[in-house]
C-alpha cells in the first residue's frame, strides 16, 4: 500500500506540470476556434444562399424539389454557427458547465447539418450533371417558337439570357427545330430571339448572322456553375467538421479539469 501510495505522489507533479500547458493551450484553441467560427458562418451561409438562388433563377431545370434542401441547411447551420463561436470565446474565458454543455450540444447539431450538407453536395454534383443535359435537351426539342409563352420555352429564353449561350452543346442544337414547327412564314432555321447579344437589338435569330449570336452551348456554363457551388458548400462544411472536433477536444479537455462540484469526493487530494 505504501508502494501504491509512493508510485502515485511521484507521478502526481508530473500529471500537473502536463497540465500546466495542456489547460491553457485548449483555452487559446478555444477561443481562436471560436472567431474561425464566426468567419465560417458568413462563408457557409454565402453558399447556402447561392445554391437557393441558383434553385430559384433556374427551378424549371431542376425537376428534383429537394435540391433547394441543401441551401438551407448550410443557411440553418450557418446560423447555429453564430452562438456556438460566442459560447467557445466565453468558456475561453470563463468556464462554466453549463455553457461547456451547450456548446458540445450545439456542435453535434453542426456535425449532423454538415455532414449531411456535404453527402447531398456530392450527390447533386454528380447526379445533376445527367439530369441537366436531359432536361435542356427534352426543352430545345419541345420548344415552340420565339415568341411561345410555354412555360419549357420561357425556362429556355430565361437560361439563354441569363447565361448568355445558346442551345445545350452550342448554337447547332436548335437546328432540328424547323420553320414548320415553329409556325414561322419563312423556312430558313432560326434560333430564339433569347440567343442574341444585347448589344444587337435587330438580332432575330437568323443563323445568316452568327456574330449577332451567342454561340457557346448552356450545358457547359451551367454545369461550371452547378460544379462550382456544389464543391464550395462540401468543402466549406468539411473543414468546418473537422474545426468543431478539435472545438469538442478542446471542451473536454477542459470539462475534464473541472469536475462537478457533487463528484469532488472522488479526486485525488482527498485519498492522499
Amino acid at each position: 500500500m505504501k508502494r501504491v501510495r509512493a508510485g502515485v505522489v511521484v507521478l502526481l507533479p508530473l500529471w500537473r506540470c502536463e497540465d500546466s500547458w495542456i489547460r491553457p493551450f485548449a483555452r487559446y484553441l478555444l477561443r481562436f476556434l471560436g472567431f474561425i467560427f464566426w468567419g465560417m458562418a458568413v462563408a457557409l451561409a454565402c453558399g447556402g444562399v447561392f445554391v437557393i438562388l441558383m434553385y430559384k433563377n433556374y427551378r424549371y431545370l431542376f425537376q428534383e424539389s429537394f435540391f433547394c434542401l441543401l441551401g438551407w441547411l448550410a443557411v440553418a447551420a450557418a446560423l447555429i454557427l453564430l452562438p456556438t463561436g460566442v459560447l467557445a470565446i466565453s468558456i475561453s474565458v470563463r468556464s462554466s458547465r453549463y455553457q461547456q454543455g451547450a456548446l458540445m450540444y450545439l456542435l453535434v447539431v453542426l456535425l449532423c447539418l454538415e455532414m449531411s450538407s456535404a453527402v447531398l453536395a456530392q450527390f447533386y454534383s454528380i447526379w445533376m450533371a445527367s439530369e441537366l443535359k436531359s432536361t435542356m435537351g427534352y426543352l430545345v426539342y419541345q420548344y415552340n417558337g420565339t415568341h411561345s409563352w410555354g412555360p419549357g420555352s420561357r425556362a429556355m429564353d430565361a437560361v439563354q439570357r441569363k447565361l448568355q449561350c445558346c442551345g445545350v452543346q452550342n448554337y447547332t442544337d436548335w437546328l432540328t427545330a424547323t420553320a414548320a414547327s415553329w409556325h414561322l412564314p419563312d423556312e430558313k432555321a432560326h434560333v430564339p430571339e433569347s440567343c442574341c447579344k444585347e448589344k444587337n437589338s435587330h438580332c432575330r435569330g437568323d443563323l445568316g448572322h452568327l456574330e449577332q449570336l451567342f454561340q457557346e452551348g448552356c450545358l457547359k456554363k451551367l454545369e461550371d456553375w452547378l460544379s462550382f457551388i456544389m464543391l464550395y458548400v462540401f468543402w466549406c462544411c468539411t473543414v468546418l467538421s473537422v474545426l468543431e472536433l478539435l472545438a469538442s477536444v478542446s471542451n473536454g479537455i477542459l470539462m475534464r479539469h473541472q469536475p462537478f462540484h457533487d463528484l469532488r469526493i472522488l479526486d485525488s487530494s482527498t485519498f492522499f
